[in-house]
């Protein structure tokens, strides 16, 4: 299979005749008794090849052509040729995400961050935004949102060659319906990542699957019963209350238990850290249960972190998969807790740095070494969260914290990581390298695998 860049035009005529330049053809390996099946996405038309002298690599549809494989632009894109028969444009990638109603803003505070993947993107590709609504299954076609200056623009195009899913509304992207629309694109060999949001539950089973990888995850246990709870605490004297469905730190708890002071909780409350102290369990549970808060939550036990100024610091390593579906570090923040704050979320009052910074004023000359460490333990875990959850997976934000021996745990993994991390000036370059990742990984699940010619 040839695959190549070039810029692709339109002319003005209703012939089904593509003007190929020699460098392309060359390229693609291709010569102008071709006759040819073009395709884009779900798209096919029959062509006829013949050859231009203009210099570069270009392709010059006509608009009968373009109208049938409804090609969204002209410009530099992405052509192959699997043989000598076939040429396909692209790849054409959808990203699917929720919608507000909104004709100006279909996508609301989304917008900014769908943009900025679609503009990493577009330099080789036909990127698009899509709210499930939009797709026709019986005509192949989606209804697709390309960015136009502060707004967006529809056009219709076929279904693509790979989905992104960044659904952020967790029981929509969940439910057995959605469920149903992602196994549509799956049946007609439409690659897609990242299937849908975790639990926490589910990735801890997950993990349990794997000694290697489990001996990262602190223990452990899904709707924890009162006893559990005070089992736990005696045991490792504080630990932490989890909504598996949580985000953003929101509804976490930490429990300690000193033996001749009693049981302290923190946790969040209208804005502010909040610390309760009460001299035995029943008043704790008391608070715990007040709206069935143990339901729906894991127990972890609690791990004694590396701190700067009395604070703990944690980490959000950032992974993707490259054109070559392997697992990448592509960007790692260090998080540093507020005073008195349950997390380091920077709502929490969390400031983020360097990893680099952190590591070298706890560890000194060993700082290299331990976050080289850490980044080969979170490709482990990555790897083995995708193989036991048997999903495609192209992206995860993993929170890791290391504790004072220098040992590496993992605490939360998340599907749909957020890119918060990346507005810290020295993590922008990280940023735009995951932003790569993404772009080269759906080329990869569309099928555009070969390496492109210079």
């Amino acid at each position: 299979m040839s695959l190549t860049l070039c810029s692709i035009q339109f002319a003005p005529r209703t012939d089904r005749v593509v003007h190929m330049s020699t460098a392309l053809a060359k390229a693609l390996q291709l010569t102008s008794t071709n006759m040819l099946t073009m395709k884009m996405g779900s798209r096919t038309a029959s062509v006829s090849l013949r050859m231009t002298k203009k210099p570069g690599k270009h392709i010059i549809l006509p608009l009968s052509v373009k109208s049938q494989l409804m090609v969204p632009r002209s410009g530099q894109i992405t052509v192959q040729a699997s043989g000598t028969k076939e040429v396909q444009l692209g790849p054409l990638i959808g990203i699917l995400a929720n919608g507000t109603g909104s004709v100006t803003q279909p996508f609301g505070v989304r917008s900014s961050m769908l943009k900025s993947y679609i503009s990493a993107g577009s330099k080789t590709s036909y990127y698009f935004a899509f709210l499930p609504s939009d797709i026709d299954w019986q005509a192949e076609t989606v209804v697709a949102y390309f960015p136009n200056g502060t707004g967006w623009i529809r056009k219709t195009v076929p279904l693509p060659d790979a989905v992104y899913n960044r659904l952020s509304n967790r029981r929509v992207d969940r439910s057995i319906s959605m469920d149903q629309l992602k196994d549509r694109f799956v049946r007609r060999g439409i690659g897609i990542f990242n299937w849908s949001f975790f639990d926490k539950s589910d990735v801890y089973k997950l993990l349990e699957e794997d000694k290697e990888a489990n001996k990262h995850v602190p223990e452990s246990h899904n709707n924890p019963s009162p006893d559990r709870i005070r089992e736990m605490l005696e045991k490792h004297r504080f630990v932490y209350l989890k909504p598996t469905a949580g985000s953003l730190g929101i509804g976490i708890y930490r429990l300690t238990y000193h033996p001749k002071r009693g049981y302290f909780v923190r946790f969040r409350r209208g804005g502010k850290n909040v610390l309760f102290r009460f001299n035995n369990t029943s008043g704790l549970f008391k608070l715990l249960n007040g709206n069935g808060r143990m339901r729906n939550y894991v127990v972890q036990q609690g791990i004694r972190l590396i701190e700067i100024d009395a604070c703990p610091i944690d980490f959000r390593f950032h992974l993707n998969k490259n054109g070559n579906n392997q697992w990448v570090v592509a960007g790692i923040g260090a998080k540093k807790a507020g005073k008195g704050s349950v997390t380091t979320h920077v709502k929490n009052g969390g400031q983020v740095m360097t990893p680099e910074y952190v590591l070298d004023r706890v560890f000194g000359a060993k700082a290299e070494g331990i976050l080289e460490d850490a980044k080969q333990s979170a490709i482990k875990l990555a790897e083995s969260i995708e193989k036991h959850g048997r999903r495609n997976l192209g992206e995860l934000g993993l929170d890791i914290g290391i504790d004072q021996n220098e040992r590496v745990w993992m605490f939360e993994a998340n599907s749909k990581p957020g890119r918060s991390i990346f507005k810290h000036p020295a993590l922008k370059a990280q940023g735009n390298s995951s932003l790569k990742y993404i772009a080269e990984h759906l080329a990869y699940l569309g099928k555009f695998r070969s390496r492109r010619e210079s």
